[in-house]
């Protein structure tokens, strides 16, 4: 494996792994830890969305090479 390729990986992995947590959290917080409306699902959104975000990119990336 070059470079790029261990580096497309790793991210890769920390994205899936940084949208799990989110969406871990959510269920935490819906599940009675402080309702829908709370600082936790906030958190929980913007973990979900950069870790689906990063994958996107990262996908996008790879077609135009």
């Amino acid at each position: 494996m070059n470079g790029r390729r261990i580096h497309r990986s790793a991210t890769v992995t920390l994205s899936a792994a940084m949208a799990l947590i989110g969406l871990a959290l959510a269920a935490e917080a819906i599940s009675g830890h402080g309702g829908i409306v709370s600082p936790r699902m906030l958190v929980a959104v913007l973990f979900l969305a950069a870790g689906v975000g990063r994958m996107y990119v990262e996908r996008r990336r790879g077609e135009r090479r």
